[in-house]
């Protein structure tokens, strides 16, 4: 039998059974889960099928993927990131087992093109420098220097985000659906939301 998303087999609000007074339709028909997994290997690359749908659209399959754009809010800054693991799924921990990519499950993700362009844009690194370590002075003009200054003045980083910068990963969720647009796009996790989830996943390592 064909997948269908109908609703007359459900039950009502009450618990009584429906009536079902008509047969499936070609239009409620649905299709087998994407199941989009995360490319582990490194002899692997990128697998995206496009479906032809109802009224001559396309839907993007992804199957597998390690890459995606990722915005960090509170800079309004967003990069291509590569996707390291998949630490955290609500709805069902086989999902984090099998590293399946869904809309809303927790990635980790590299960290090193938003550390680059944070020491960029503000002049500072977000991770601190160990006991003996030298930084490379960098010369720049008067008016960049202004430059720096001035975006200083406002500059906050979050506690936890520098503690992330530290091991070179962030953590991030994905808010695509790989399975419909071909795409694992998300958000870095800041302030209360990242404080959730690192609770969350603390507790599952213990």
């Amino acid at each position: 039998m064909a997948i269908t998303r109908d609703s007359r087999h459900k039950r009502r609000n009450t618990g009584g059974r429906r009536n079902v007074h008509k047969k499936k339709r070609k239009y409620e028909t649905g299709r087998q889960p994407a199941m989009t997994k995360l490319i582990t290997g490194t002899n692997q690359a990128a697998r995206v099928r496009s479906v032809r749908v109802r009224g001559g659209n396309y839907k993007f399959r992804a199957l597998r993927l390690d890459t995606g754009n990722f915005s960090w809010g509170t800079e309004n800054y967003t990069k291509t990131a590569r996707i390291l693991d998949v630490v955290y799924n609500a709805s069902n921990n086989e999902l984090t087992r099998t590293k399946t990519l869904v809309k809303n499950c927790i990635v980790r993700i590299d960290a090193t093109n938003f550390r680059t362009w944070y020491e960029n844009h503000y002049g500072v690194s977000p991770v601190k420098k160990k006991r003996g370590e030298e930084t490379a002075v960098v010369t720049r003009s008067r008016s960049v220097q202004a430059k720096l200054r001035s975006r200083q003045k406002d500059r906050t980083l979050d506690t936890r985000l520098s503690e992330q910068f530290q091991t070179g990963q962030l953590l991030a969720c994905i808010s695509s659906r790989p399975g419909q647009c071909g795409r694992a796009d998300g958000y870095v996790l800041e302030g209360p939301e990242l404080e959730f989830y690192n609770k969350v996943i603390n507790k599952k390592k213990k």
